[in-house]
């Protein structure tokens, strides 16, 4: 059962700490509590607690000093001083080095408790309205939409994956599939909203940083542990303790990091740069990548054991042409997000059936993003009640699939229809022929990436 807090406890009167530490972690927290003060601020940043109760008056120490450490060193803790001085002078010290509250001994438990429960609380639900803030625009605008059987398929992975809490999934697929929008999803179904907790959604670029800031951005630091490192600092496994992690572009990450991170994956603990603890960590990962990441570990750029252990859950995001039937639901969808943020009601609601045969024809090399930045343009530049061929860019009106210029696609539909799945199963296993069974060369064949490929030939069994 997870702890409703970790407390720490400080005080030199041993009964004090013996009957806070057995009421407190009755009623559920994780409690440390010591009565020696010689170091105990390393030891609090170590412990990271939610609520520190710290006595005034310790032998050898001033406790108003501990907490200004507590405090210029960027501890994120909420501090309680325990005194039996009941001046107002005391309080008011306390409270402007930045004490979060005040106990004048002596003090009956239900008052220790009241306290530290309003305290939590408040941390609650501050974290609560910026998670609310951030689904309400993130994790709603970015559904997933689509019927084809290959999407009905990944939103039943992704149920499974969330029921069963897996830690680590792989996301591949080219750029712009929505890889970020399904980790979303499973982290979403993981931690509903209106099961009333908080649980982070913390992402990282790991091509977009600069290598010598990715590892402490990863793991932390602490205070003096390279030049600039002037306090400490979470890395986001901490951060993101009790939810998700986004390590987006895995497939660029330097080798030495990727040993680091398959240790915090196997052992749930991390060590920030300087440390010389680990701290445990609870986090579901979600790494995310356009590369052949088996390409990479053959040629030695990724590291075979932490694929293997990433790759233990995965899901692959066929690009928009491969599921056309999914590109008018997108289409209409985005129209009606990039509508009510334009302020646009009534205007563009529809698209007309000679755009929609346009927009389901095109390549759409940048995927879904391509679609959704092409719609609110469009959204933004023209009005009307639908929207028209001549609102689409000529990108779109003269390079349909498989033609130069506006002509029709070479292959002729028959009269009878045909099967879409047999036709693709059909291509596939010819261009696998010519290729003699290199999938590289065949999904160049193809005119699709090799995930993509790898994708086909397990759906169809071709393996």
């Amino acid at each position: 059962m997870k702890p409703l807090g970790k407390i720490f406890l400080l005080d030199d009167d041993e009964l004090i700490v013996s009957m806070l530490e057995r009421a407190l972690t009755g009623d559920g927290y994780d409690v440390r509590a010591e009565s020696d003060p010689e170091g105990v601020v390393d030891r609090i940043r170590i412990f990271s607690p939610d609520v520190v109760l710290l006595d005034i008056h310790l032998p050898g120490h001033d406790g108003i000093e501990i907490l200004g450490e507590i405090v210029s060193q960027g501890i994120p803790s909420q501090v309680v001083m325990l005194t039996s001085d009941d001046t107002a002078e005391m309080a008011v010290k306390a409270m402007k080095v930045g004490a979060a509250d005040y106990l004048t001994k002596p003090f009956n438990l239900d008052e220790v408790k009241i306290v530290v429960a309003g305290i939590l609380e408040r941390a609650k639900l501050k974290n609560e309205v910026a998670y609310l803030r951030k689904i309400s625009s993130d994790l709603t605008r970015h559904e997933i939409i689509g019927k084809t059987n290959a999407i009905h398929k990944l939103k039943e992975k992704c149920g499974k994956f969330a029921a069963a809490a897996v830690p680590v999934v792989l996301i591949t697929g080219e750029s712009g599939t929505g890889k970020e929008v399904f980790a979303r999803e499973i982290h979403r179904r993981m931690h509903p909203p209106e099961s009333g907790g908080f649980a982070p959604f913390l992402g990282i670029n790991c091509a977009a940083l600069p290598e010598q800031l990715i590892e402490s951005e990863l793991f932390g630091h602490e205070k003096g542990a390279f030049t600039d490192a002037k306090a400490e600092k979470k890395g986001i496994f901490e951060a993101a303790h009790g939810g998700s992690i986004l390590l987006d572009e895995i497939g660029e990450m330097r080798l030495d990091l990727q040993a680091k991170l398959l240790r915090v994956l196997e052992e749930r603990n991390v060590r920030r740069i300087g440390g010389r603890r680990d701290i445990p960590v609870d986090a579901t990962v979600f790494a995310t990548t356009n590369r052949d990441l088996e390409g990479a570990v053959e040629r030695g750029e990724f590291r075979v054991d932490l694929f293997y252990r990433l790759n233990a859950f995965s899901l692959h995001l066929p690009p928009l042409r491969e599921r056309r039937g999914d590109i008018p639901l997108l289409a209409r969808h985005f129209l009606r997000v990039y509508a009510e943020k334009y302020k646009k009601p009534g205007l563009l609601t529809e698209i007309s059936p000679g755009a929609e045969e346009l927009l389901v024809a095109y390549r759409w090399p940048g995927n879904i993003r391509e679609l959704r930045n092409l719609i609110e343009r469009i959204v933004v530049l023209e009005n009307g009640e639908r929207v028209l061929p001549e609102h689409l860019p000529a990108e779109v009106v003269h390079r349909r699939e498989g033609t130069e210029g506006g002509g029709r696609p070479g292959p002729t539909l028959p009269d009878a229809g045909i099967s879409m799945d047999a036709m693709e199963k059909s291509m596939i296993v010819q261009a696998l022929e010519k290729a003699g069974g290199n999938k590289a060369k065949a999904a160049r064949l193809l005119g699709i990436t090799y995930d993509s490929l790898r994708y086909q030939v397990k759906k169809f069994g071709l393996e």
